[in-house]
């Protein structure tokens, strides 16, 4: 059972990722986030098509697995059940953040800069943001960038993790703690 601060920080993302505003998932929501990423200039193709590849392969575990009730819309409840498990899907979790790294890495010098996560993050949002105080506890050792195995890490502690001092509890921006 999730906890509260996974909770907070999926239900977060959950209404980042519901583009129509509906309360729930759908197979558009996750087409309209890899659309977004199309859209990156920095991202090569192939990058782009394997973004695609894993929202809609997410889409397909969420729906197929978790969508308790048959309807092709997925709550934040539903959700949290696949987050339930994510631990041990963790070479899932990797890939994942291991395809958004490429994706976001506009430069190609195998490493994500302040600005090309603030680029993550408005993706996702789908508007402006300021990350620079988040970045900054993202990069734990204060070199100014994150490497991919930097990023692998903070991904992982955000979706499979519980511990409420992680830094990756940040990587896709700020949201409100639960009390």
């Amino acid at each position: 059972m999730a906890s509260l601060l996974q909770r907070g920080k999926v239900s977060a993302v959950f209404r980042a990722m519901d583009a129509d505003g509906d309360g729930c998932l759908t197979e558009y929501d996750f087409r309209s986030i890899a659309q977004r990423w199309g859209r990156l200039g920095g991202a090569a193709p192939q990058d782009r098509e394997r973004v695609t590849a894993i929202m809609l392969s997410w889409w397909a575990t969420v729906a197929s697995g978790y969508d308790a009730d048959g309807d092709d819309r997925v709550t934040v409840d539903e959700v949290l059940a696949v987050v339930d498990r994510l631990p041990a899907m963790l070479d899932a979790v990797a890939a994942t953040a291991s395809a958004m790294f490429d994706a976001v890495d506009a430069d190609h010098d195998d490493l994500i800069s302040a600005a090309e996560y603030r680029t993550l993050i408005e993706i996702w949002n789908g508007r402006r943001t300021d990350t620079d105080s988040v970045f900054d506890i993202l990069d734990g050792d204060g070199d100014g960038h994150l490497s991919r195995e930097e990023f692998i890490e903070l991904w992982t502690q955000f979706w499979a993790g519980d511990d409420p001092t992680a830094p990756g509890n940040w990587v896709f921006g700020r949201f409100a703690l639960p009390a």
